[in-house]
């Protein structure tokens, strides 16, 4: 059956498919960028123009299906799937299953040099631990499933909606609206646990690396016991696929600043001992320790831009509060930048800031800072994570964000800042 359509010159059409088919239609349209009115359409029109009738489909189980065709469309297949002596539900699902044969899913875009986030703020209790994760789970969500994404200028409103929404009664970024459902990245990502408190090993349910075996620390001072690769661990496998990986931290790190001081050519230390390893990964993501010593050189130069690669790519994502001690150590950070650029005469972008654990609940402190973060401009906010209860359980549970609470605001504020950097 079809019914006029109100808003152009299509009409609607209501039929049946499989829950497979028609799930397998939503994320496959969604990789490719078209509406599934457009991608039904042109199903229909190459079925049509076939010289033989495709092989059958089971469509035990189909339920209510509708989408918009253009007008005359569904009048000529009907005539098309009578004169194959077909049923319109398999006339319809095979029309599909063609659409979907001609437009297969396509290859993850991976980057010619593998990018290096360093996640980093002086301050310690910032949430850069949270946002290590949160932004690599998203970054290897599966391709071929959808996930709620909060789309990018719903960033913008929010930053301009937050001190409206001070006196409300959920914290700024709950708005359910400017929410699209989008594949993951698909990629390759390892999280570096580079802090001595063991913090993102913790979180993942990992176990630290113990101090009498071998460590990032050992292979940064020189002193290796065995291969790195053989120190790294697998994240909720059945949630990601094999494409999210952990580099445990060790309590050695504590002693990392001395061991380094002893090193040549130090800042480069960190460099040397993850390079093996990039050819396996996509993004590499550092949760950097809080502080300015030496481990902190390491991370910067790691994250500067290489030869060849654009800006942007590799870099550091800062993240802070809407509080003024956020400020403070925000601008000890960028100082310690600042004088490895001219020591060391190498580029270090700023991916962005993210203001984290936001509420505007909070009052004047929390509205007021959070709008000195947006004057800075450069860098811009590229996120807003709102002080939600979903990331302490997750933390509780020892599962990452994304498979505790996936349609959380705070798992859809994360996919936003991946996207926001990618």
């Amino acid at each position: 059956m079809s019914s006029p359509a109100t808003s152009s010159d299509r009409e609607k059409v209501v039929s049946k498919l499989p829950g497979w088919l028609r799930q397998d239609l939503k994320v496959r349209a969604a990789q490719h960028g078209v509406e599934i009115q457009t991608a039904v359409e042109q199903g229909i029109n190459d079925w049509c123009n076939l010289a033989s009738t495709p092989a059958t489909i089971d469509t035990s189980g189909a339920d209510s299906f509708s989408t918009f065709l253009p007008d005359g469309q569904w009048e000529t297949f009907r005539n098309v799937a009578a004169d194959r002596r077909i049923s319109l539900i398999q006339g319809l699902a095979q029309s599909v299953q063609l659409w979907l044969d001609a437009n297969p899913a396509p290859h993850i875009e991976r980057p010619a040099i593998t990018r290096r986030i360093i996640v980093c703020n002086q301050k310690g209790g910032v949430g850069k631990t949270a946002i290590t994760a949160g932004t690599g789970e998203a970054l290897a969500e599966d391709p071929n499933t959808l996930h709620a994404v909060r789309v990018a200028k719903a960033l913008t409103k929010a930053l301009r909606a937050s001190e409206a929404q001070a006196d409300a009664a959920e914290p700024a970024g709950d708005d359910p609206l400017d929410i699209e459902n989008l594949p993951g990245p698909g990629l390759r990502v390892l999280l570096v646990d580079f802090d001595p408190q063991s913090h993102l090993t913790n979180q993942l349910g990992a176990t630290p690396l113990p101090m009498n075996g071998d460590s990032l620390t050992n292979h940064m001072a020189g002193d290796p016991k065995g291969d790195l690769r053989d120190l790294i661990v697998s994240i909720d496998e059945e949630n990601f696929g094999g494409r999210l990986h952990l580099l445990p931290a060790c309590n050695d790190a504590f002693l990392l600043d001395v061991r380094l001081s002893q090193v040549r050519a130090r800042e480069a230390a960190l460099e040397r001992a993850l390079a093996p390893l990039e050819a396996d990964y996509d993004v590499i993501l550092v949760d950097c320790p809080p502080s300015l010593g030496l481990s902190m050189d390491a991370a910067a130069y790691y994250g500067r831009r290489r030869d060849g690669e654009k800006p942007g790519q590799s870099g550091a994502l800062i993240v802070v509060q809407a509080e003024d001690s956020s400020a403070d150590a925000y601008e000890l950070l960028t100082t310690q930048f600042d004088d490895l650029r001219s020591d060391l005469q190498i580029d270090i972008d700023y991916l962005g800031i993210v203001v984290n654990l936001y509420d505007g609940r909070r009052g004047y402190i929390a509205t007021s800072s959070l709008q000195g973060w947006v004057d800075i401009k450069d860098p811009r906010v590229v996120g807003l994570i709102g002080d939600l209860k979903e990331q302490k359980e997750a933390v509780r549970v020892k599962q990452p964000l994304l498979s505790y609470a996936p349609k959380s605001q705070q798992a859809i504020g994360m996919r936003a800042l991946a996207r926001e950097i990618s």
